[in-house]
């Protein structure tokens, strides 16, 4: 039976993987989780491995990029071009765009597009604004939620820090149209170093990832997969089904 959990208080996408994100008021759930999303990334020329992908964990300015879409272009669209923490403009697909990230990083990269999307475990990202709060108390630090890279925030009925772990096996839905997104809670969100970042100035604070690692063995959030596409809205009542 499904339980109402809460609402949805905030949405997030990121068209280029680690590059500063968006704030959207709603978004199309697809089957590679919201339109738009980490369709594009960076790749490390001459990486073999199963995720050649250049994150800001190996280069925190990444998150300081700002992609860009033409003017009157859909909210989902790809991005046309990317500002630089410099404040100069290139194309997306440009060599100067690589070769100004190849300049910072120090190794070759190559951008890439894959229709499927570039993530790490899985398409959703859900983290509570509950879990948020506690990890700053516990760190110590005015800590932002957009240094989770969330897709979706919620704010709970029942604020419990880290109840998130309690979803996993079961399914949140959003909304209560019968064409209501549905995604499938797979597996606890692992973090790195990542979420001790400030997504204005790329500065570190590692003591929130290590509050992390002591209060929820270094997990926050919950991925999943989209089992019921449609449409996500801030302000939608979530419901819980185990």
């Amino acid at each position: 039976m499904p339980t109402t959990i809460g609402v949805v208080e905030a949405l997030y996408r990121y068209p280029v993987k680690s590059m500063r994100g968006e704030s959207v008021g709603r978004a199309n759930i697809g089957w590679y989780g919201i339109d738009g999303d980490r369709r594009l990334a960076f790749r490390r020329a001459g990486d073999t491995s199963g995720f050649p992908w250049l994150t800001a964990g190996k280069l925190a300015q990444l998150l300081l990029f700002e992609p860009q879409r033409e003017g009157g272009a859909p909210d989902d669209a790809l991005p046309a071009a990317v500002r630089t923490p410099d404040g100069t403009t290139f194309p997306v697909f440009s060599a100067e765009l690589a070769a100004d990230v190849e300049r910072r990083y120090g190794s070759p990269v190559q951008m890439m597009q894959l229709t499927q999307g570039t993530f790490d475990a899985a398409t959703v990202s859900v983290i509570s604004t509950t879990t948020v709060d506690e990890i700053g108390r516990l760190s110590e630090r005015a800590v932002d939620m957009r240094q989770f890279r969330p897709n979706v925030v919620l704010r709970m009925q029942q604020p419990v820090p880290f109840g998130e772990d309690d979803w996993i096996g079961g399914t949140l839905t959003f909304g209560e149209d019968a064409d209501a997104p549905v995604v499938s809670v797979t597996m606890r969100d692992p973090r790195c170093a990542m979420i001790g970042l400030d997504v204005d100035s790329a500065q570190a604070s590692p003591q929130v990832l290590k509050a992390v690692v002591r209060a929820n063995a270094g997990n926050a959030g919950v991925y999943g997969t989209v089992t019921g596409v449609g449409r996500i809205a801030v302000g939608q009542s979530v419901y819980f089904t185990r």
